[in-house]
């Protein structure tokens, strides 16, 4: 793997398989009652985040953690940022402190790309913008392939505002390095620029793709949020959405929500995703949401897993010699048993 994790293209297919079957031993971790590992043990860790996040910080976090790093949270609200420092100041700061790796989310594309000019340490791309977000496609197949075994040639569809996701961009080219088959889904207006440069299909109908009448059978659904906060002009409350998007989120919802019509639609092995937040009565009913398909808090609980891996073979990497030994002295996760 490379030295940062600032896209799923910088994952080759070995590389990514090696994050996956490292994550399957650190996941034996969650069940263990003292949930800790030596392997980062002096080491420091930054997530440094310019914009509001639940599951990817607090994951981080944790996987920083139980990794025995010592891990500090750097928020634009509460830092120098507030007050007119730039994210170039901000982050030769942050490095300056002696720091081992920098865990970044900013709402600007590129913006974690531009922090490796400046920074000696490890950089992991927690969010950039509309660009991407890998660890979170990374933790998509990680929950994928638990549920569907080996991904290659399975048919993956991807619902919902294209235009605004990283989480789209990411998985279509994490899926495809993997051997799955992508369709994306969404209306016109939600259809990213360059789209029909991606490695997938793309569709308008959402019931015949779901029917498997555009693609072929359906192996498993994500549906999207829809990000009102990068239409300018949404509504939380009011029904209206951004103008120029879609007419109103109740017409959204009749065309590209899942409803439990369209969860009845599925093949009975395809499975349920969202990243999260979810806009329950928007994109996904509360009934797909809570249905045994569902695989959201499957999806909060392989982060953990996905991102210590991520952490452990950036900062501490494996002896190329015996494939056991981490550059700390300390074993390799394939060495970790339960």
């Amino acid at each position: 793997m490379t030295r940062h994790l600032l896209s799923a293209a910088d994952l080759d297919a070995a590389g990514a398989y090696e994050i996956l079957n490292s994550a399957e031993q650190m996941d034996a971790i969650q069940h263990r009652q003292v949930k800790k590992l030596p392997a980062l043990r002096g080491r420091t860790v930054v997530n440094l985040f310019f914009e509001d996040s639940t599951r990817t910080r607090s994951s981080f976090e944790i996987a920083g953690k139980w990794l025995s790093a010592d891990v500090v949270n750097v928020s634009a609200k509460g830092s120098s940022v507030s007050k007119g420092e730039s994210l170039r100041d901000t982050a030769l700061t942050v490095a300056a402190l002696g720091v081992d790796a920098l865990v970044i989310r900013h709402p600007s594309s590129g913006a974690a790309h531009r922090v490796t000019e400046w920074v000696d340490c490890p950089v992991i791309n927690a969010g950039d913008g509309t660009h991407e977000h890998p660890t979170q496609a990374l933790l998509d197949a990680f929950t994928l392939r638990r549920r569907l075994g080996e991904l290659a040639g399975r048919h993956i569809v991807i619902v919902g505002d294209l235009t605004h996701s990283r989480v789209a961009r990411s998985n279509v080219l994490l899926l495809g390095l993997l051997g799955a088959q992508v369709t994306l889904v969404a209306p016109p207006t939600l259809m990213p620029a360059g789209v029909h440069t991606w490695n997938c299909s793309t569709s308008w109908d959402l019931d015949a793709t779901l029917a498997g009448k555009v693609a072929g059978d359906v192996d498993a659904v994500m549906m999207l949020r829809v990000q009102r906060e990068r239409m300018g002009t949404g509504s939380s409350g009011g029904g209206r959405a951004a103008v120029g998007y879609f007419p109103t989120e109740r017409e959204y919802a009749i065309g590209y929500g899942l409803s439990p019509a369209r969860l009845d639609l599925l093949p009975e092995h395809a499975p349920v995703l969202h990243p999260g937040p979810m806009n329950r009565g928007l994109e996904i009913s509360s009934i797909a949401a809570d249905s045994p398909r569902s695989l959201v808090l499957d999806q909060v609980r392989a982060g953990v897993a996905v991102r210590m891996a991520v952490l452990y073979h950036l900062m501490a990497g494996a002896d190329e010699g015996s494939g056991r030994t981490g550059t700390t002295g300390e074993p390799h996760p394939a060495a970790v048993h339960a």
